[in-house]
């Protein structure tokens, strides 16, 4: 009984949510299809980066599972060319690689991944991650759909920000960190509090991996990124900027 509940809570959890696996090893593609969709979820898999972007492009999925080693386009070039297109920008990627270096998972994240599996790994470990990703809230809670600060407006509900009227295309991680930043009005955030707020409690990642989405969001913000503001020894906040 206990595990046919908990199989009817993960489906629920889903909803059905579509899940792209892109992986060029045929046995793991198929336990990850086969575990997937035993927890109730969409399963789709993608052999190669060409045919990832393709399906992408034409079914956009919940979520991707990206082998960052394909072969020919690789899983790095396949989530570059995601985030840099408005309508792909937003999908939640977790990559999953045999890299197991910090520096590996830093760069992974600097290239707009939301999560950092590495092989081997623990299946159970693997689906929590996907139920963590799947279950964050796509609309807003507030009732303010648009927050704003200084040149900066971003849309909740149309997953939009804007630079005094113009978009740009930050990755969904960066986007919620923003949306923290913004929500906060001021207030300093730890690294820990934006980690819960872009990643979800209960996800391991390290303190410099907020730093890493952080310095790749400057560079998206131009010059609104001095409102984007580092205070020493605690974390960051999102105010105007001191005219000294």
């Amino acid at each position: 009984m206990a595990a046919t509940d908990s199989k009817k809570a993960s489906a629920t959890l889903s909803n059905r949510a579509s899940i792209l696996v892109v992986e060029d090893e045929d046995d793991l593609a198929k336990m990850l299809q086969f575990n997937l969709e035993r927890d109730g979820y969409g399963c789709t898999v993608a052999n190669s980066g060409d045919k990832a972007l393709e399906y992408i492009r034409e079914n956009p999925p919940n979520l991707v599972l990206l082998d960052r080693m394909l072969p020919g386009l690789t899983g790095d070039d396949v989530i570059m060319t995601l985030r840099r297109e408005p309508k792909t920008a937003h999908i939640p990627v977790i990559m999953l690689t045999a890299k197991a270096e910090e520096d590996d998972q830093l760069v992974g994240f600097a290239f707009g991944a939301d999560d950092y599996v590495t092989k081997p790994f623990s299946m159970k470990v693997l689906l929590a991650r996907v139920a963590a990703v799947v279950r964050r809230p796509k609309q807003p809670s507030e009732d303010d759909t648009v927050i704003k600060a200084g040149p900066v407006a971003l849309n909740v509900t149309r997953y939009e920000v804007t630079i005094n009227g113009k978009k740009i295309s930050p990755t969904a991680t960066e986007f919620r960190i923003l949306a923290a930043l913004l929500r906060g009005k001021g207030r300093v955030f730890s690294r820990s509090q934006l980690l819960n707020q872009a990643f979800g409690e209960n996800v391991i990642v390290t303190d410099r991996t907020i730093d890493v989405h952080v310095t790749a969001l400057r560079k998206k913000l131009g010059n609104a990124a001095k409102w984007l503001q580092t205070v020493r020894g605690v974390g960051y906040t999102f105010r105007e900027p001191s005219s000294n």
